[in-house]
């Protein structure tokens, strides 16, 4: 599927317009999709949101290497619906070859925090400034430890009075040292505001049966490589993923 011929009439914007829609501290709604119906949406979406581009690119290139404990902390808690509960990753942001340790908290009052520094590179081990920069954040001295890496293709979309960012990952992919795979026809996209405001992309998106559904690439990804862990109450979201996928 040619995507790329499907944004061509979305106005452009670059890094240097994003300050405004950063969103560190914001609410998430996320939506999944099969990919067959993404050029329809991007056809009325154009109307309403611009596109960013980096480097001449309409779709950016995201790697992501997770970490987390021997026994799955972060994962058991986002499974068992802790709140205050944290993701660990590197995130090198190829196009505009960058590269950051993130560190995404999502609070008992529904908000994801987000905080990262950047680094020269990913690396598999932590050093002691990122273990530092982790234990003030999180407020424990866990050890964590490379578990996956999840990588995938964006489109980054702002809506036109630059309050909310849309976000839109496809041809997703994840591996760990023994296992890969992915969920290629599926499309993750992803409201991003600072508050409960109308969407316009939930309105397109209920017109073509879109509805929103709560997802973590990391959690999901984490039970297709190792399918004996604690999966129970992720059982419909993989039902849904797999009849997605297929």
């Amino acid at each position: 599927m040619d995507i790329i011929s499907y944004l061509k009439d979305f106005k452009k914007i670059h890094l240097t317009d994003m300050k405004s829609v950063e969103l560190m501290n914001r609410i998430d709604k996320k939506f999944v999709f099969k990919s067959e119906k993404l050029p329809k949406l991007l056809n009325e979406l154009s109307k309403f949101y611009n596109i960013l581009e980096v480097n001449g690119n309409t779709i950016q290139e995201y790697k992501s290497l997770y970490y987390d404990t021997e026994d799955r902390t972060f994962f058991l808690k986002h499974h068992n619906e802790r709140v205050n509960r944290y993701k660990v990753r590197f995130r090198e942001y190829v196009g505009s070859n960058l590269f950051f340790l993130e560190i995404k908290c999502k609070n008992n009052k529904g908000k994801t925090l987000k905080k990262r520094i950047k680094v020269e590179e990913i690396n598999k081990s932590l050093n002691p400034k990122q273990l530092d920069y982790i234990r003030e954040n999180i407020g424990n001295d866990l050890n964590l430890t490379p578990k996956q890496w999840i990588n995938f293709n964006r489109i980054t979309l702002v809506d036109k009075s630059f309050s909310e960012r849309l976000t839109i990952d496809l041809n997703l992919t994840f591996s760990n040292e023994v296992k890969s795979d992915n969920f290629n026809k599926i499309v993750i996209a992803e409201i991003k505001k600072e508050q409960h405001m109308v969407s316009k992309f939930v309105r397109i998106a209920k017109k073509h049966n879109i509805y929103p559904t709560r997802l973590s690439k990391y959690c999901m990804s984490t039970i297709k490589l190792e399918p004996r862990i604690k999966q129970n109450r992720f059982k419909k979201k993989l039902l849904l993923i797999n009849k997605l996928n297929s």
